[in-house]
């Protein structure tokens, strides 16, 4: 949903002289208001696939009959089947548009669903491809942190008072696997006076824009989110990302971690691995084709925090379970 807004943005600013209307439509916002925009018969539509599809399952005044040209972003998500399979709302967007179009497909990681599509093209599809065989840029500081799964808060903690007693003006995004997980992580994090914020998929949608906003104008220092935030969105001036997770998938992996080092600016991403990680750094380095250096930590400055960490950790997830 962010990611469609920041797009929308872009037609706003190249669009404007030319006099295009756009029109977004994500979940989480008011249905009616968007129906109203969409019967104005703007000239582009940025769409999450669920909402467009419940639009076009709903109203008979919207059509899609005239669209000359298709756009899937992130087209290895959209496509790929899992616990977010969007099959059933392409379907339905794919039988309302018509049959003569032009239909372009982007995405930073090339997976086997897209290879397999490529080769099932009845016509011969115009295919290119970056030509650096690296997943990530020359400009990113790519490091691991070995941490007892017991202890990785307390490591977490340590490095993000060490990142702002050296680099004030740094900004950090943290990944975290879960929704809970990043929300207790925040709730930890402000005990600890540090300036964050969430992003995850279970906030109302005008909290996560709010969030995003302030994380994007500096207000909060310190974005800790969910894979949400991984995919597209661009924030020129995140200096570091945290891997609070060892990704699943080396593709999420280079996701996370194009967050930062953008447009030729330098960045630093640190992964925490615990002792049942190893196996997935294995996988990223054979991906990226780079051996990860280790972060070095003085595991004294951890070990006299650690009491406090815990217990400010359980203290917030009581509090969690409580609301």
């Amino acid at each position: 949903r962010e990611l469609a807004y920041q797009v929308a943005e872009q037609f706003r600013v190249l669009g404007k002289p030319l006099g295009l209307k756009d029109c977004v439509v994500v979940g989480g916002l008011d249905m009616v208001a968007q129906a109203l925009e969409l019967s104005r018969k703007p000239h582009v539509v940025i769409a999450t696939p669920g909402r467009l599809a419940d639009h076009l399952r709903s109203s008979s005044t919207f059509s899609l009959g005239k669209l000359r040209f298709l756009v899937l972003d992130e087209a290895d998500r959209l496509l790929e089947q899992g616990c977010a399979d969007f099959t059933a709302d392409l379907e339905v967007i794919l039988a309302a548009v018509p049959a003569r179009r032009q239909t372009l497909l982007f995405s930073a990681t090339l997976t086997a669903t897209l290879s397999e599509l490529r080769s099932l093209a009845t016509n011969r599809p115009f295919f290119w491809e970056a030509a650096s065989e690296v997943r990530t840029v020359e400009e990113l500081d790519q490091r691991y942190l070995l941490v007892p799964e017991a202890v990785k808060d307390a490591y977490l903690v340590h490095l993000i008072q060490s990142f702002q007693d050296e680099h004030e003006d740094w900004s950090v995004i943290i990944f975290t696997k879960t929704c809970k997980e990043c929300q207790i992580l925040n709730m930890m994090l402000k005990k600890f006076n540090f300036p964050s914020v969430a992003l995850h998929s279970m906030m109302k949608q005008r909290q996560r824009f709010a969030a995003l906003a302030k994380f994007k104008s500096s207000i909060f220092k310190i974005l800790i989110a969910t894979d949400v935030a991984a995919r597209g969105l661009d924030i020129p001036t995140v200096q570091v990302v945290i891997n609070h997770n060892t990704p699943g998938l080396p593709k999420i992996y280079i996701h996370r971690v194009g967050r930062t080092a953008r447009a030729g600016r330098s960045g630093i991403a640190i992964t925490m691995v615990t002792q049942y990680d190893i196996h997935l750094v294995h996988a990223i380095e054979e991906e990226i084709k780079l051996k990860l250096q280790e972060f070095s930590v003085e595991e004294k400055l951890v070990l006299d925090i650690l009491t406090h960490v815990n217990v400010t950790r359980r203290e917030c997830e009581i509090v969690s379970v409580q609301t």
